[in-house]
């Protein structure tokens, strides 16, 4: 048997030299662990007992750190050089040359589409893209200064009442309509929450238009017949968009894929991917890099806000990531993206504190050696804000291309025989044993 068919779908036996030998100090057994893929499985160390009442070896991992917990086709990263891909395709030639429901397209079906299946899917995108009037009327009963991810994430969730056809995931017809109709709405459920908490009607999509246009037409759309946006911005938000379409098994596709693995419908599924993303952590990254940046408030203090991070008492917000040890390649397009959105807004004078910034981190060597690169979020929020967005709404913007590849990971998931309903173990850490003591005598 080849090394392929050793470790093609995981159901190959390894040979001598991809095994693992361990060595139970406790009792003195040794064990052969198959080796697949670079990985051990867990499952595969239960077998190391001390006894037959042992329950057997399990591993610890908070944060699922250095542990995969599925197989997937979907994105490739390689943090070490800045490799991003999605299905093979590096994210540079895709951000230059394709557009987002393209892009879209690739992640759920896994293969660019041919000119007559691009104008299906984006005639079926656009053919889905308004709500069920209830769904306004669901939108319009949050008060005023309710926050956008929050009706995003309810909206979303209540989308699967309104279409109970959703639950039937093992029909593929079923799991095509409900992609479609995620990745059509979601973008019109954004503008109304937007909308709403600046207290203005809403704009209903507008079919004519392509994507992103038709997103910045609900979102601004005043008194005049027709919108019709300057295409800088159009294909500024359409490349921000393919850069945030996936990105691996972050904590809101995991969130997606667990909450998944019960066989609940999609629309459900995706609601805790948004729920996963609400959090600072995770898509409020941005915004905690234009409250540096405006802390910072000028060039001049740059070097004194440097040494302050030096000296433990600030933080560079922006940059590092969990994944990346090299520059993040997202951010090195977002920079000329966000160069392209202020030749329409006008330059924000928070990019000359970030472009020094920037300069200074990446020359200076107490930097350098902590491989703390620019990442995504450091430009990103500049940009939505150069469009007039409340970071309110920063979130928001990342879970309308951030849907393709919930759902492509989603699909994966509900096809992939060795998917389970997600069960963690834990360590027991508190007491056992303890008798009931009456309330008189506690």
């Amino acid at each position: 048997m080849t090394q392929t068919e050793q470790q093609d779908g995981g159901g190959g036996v390894a040979g001598a030299s991809e095994t693992l030998t361990v060595t139970d100090n406790r009792t003195g057994q040794s064990y052969e662990i198959p080796i697949t893929d670079g990985t051990v499985r867990a499952m595969d160390l239960r077998q190391i007992k001390t006894g037959d009442d042992d329950f057997g070896l399990m591993t610890y991992d908070p944060a699922y750190t250095n542990t995969a917990s599925c197989r997937s086709s979907v994105t490739f990263i390689d943090g070490d050089v800045g490799i991003l891909e999605y299905r093979g395709y590096p994210i540079e030639q895709l951000a230059e040359k394709s557009t987002y429901l393209e892009v879209a397209y690739l992640l759920v079906y896994g293969e660019l589409p041919t000119q007559q299946q691009l104008d299906w899917w984006v005639n079926e995108i656009t053919l889905h893209t308004f709500v069920h009037e209830n769904v306004k009327e669901f939108v319009g009963g949050f008060r005023h200064d309710a926050h956008p991810m929050g009706m995003l994430l309810g909206a979303v969730g209540a989308l699967s009442t309104f279409y109970p056809d959703a639950f039937d995931i093992d029909d593929p017809a079923s799991r095509e309509i409900q992609t479609i109709r995620l990745i059509s709405k979601m973008p019109t459920l954004a503008a109304f929450a937007y909308r709403h908490i600046q207290g203005r009607p809403y704009v209903y999509p507008d079919n004519d238009l392509a994507y992103p246009d038709n997103f910045l037409s609900m979102m601004y759309k005043m008194t005049e017949l027709k919108y019709e946006p300057d295409p800088r911005l159009s294909r500024a938000l359409d490349i921000l968009f393919i850069l945030h379409a996936d990105h691996e098994q972050n904590c809101s596709t995991s969130a997606v894929r667990s909450v998944g693995s019960s066989q609940v419908d999609p629309y459900s599924a995706v609601a805790a991917g948004i729920a996963a993303l609400y959090g600072p952590l995770h898509g409020g990254a941005n915004e905690a890099v234009l409250r540096m940046l405006r802390r910072i408030e000028s060039v001049d203090n740059i070097p004194g806000f440097i040494e302050g991070v030096k000296a433990g008492n600030e933080r560079l917000m922006g940059f590092g990531h969990r994944v990346y040890k090299n520059y993040d390649p997202r951010a090195k397009i977002i920079k000329s993206a966000a160069e392209d959105v202020f030749e329409v807004t006008g330059r924000n004078p928070l990019l000359d504190i970030a472009l020094e910034l920037e300069k200074i981190a990446l020359e200076d060597e107490y930097f350098v050696q902590r491989k703390l690169y620019p990442n995504v979020d450091f430009y990103s929020g500049l940009i939505y804000e150069a469009l007039g967005l409340p970071v309110e709404m920063f979130p928001v913007m990342f879970a309308i291309p951030r849907t393709s590849g919930w759902i492509a990971q989603w699909l994966e998931m509900t096809q992939d025989g060795e998917q389970k309903i997600a069960r963690p173990r834990q360590i027991y850490t508190g007491d056992r044993g303890r008798d009931y003591v009456p309330i008189a005598s506690r």
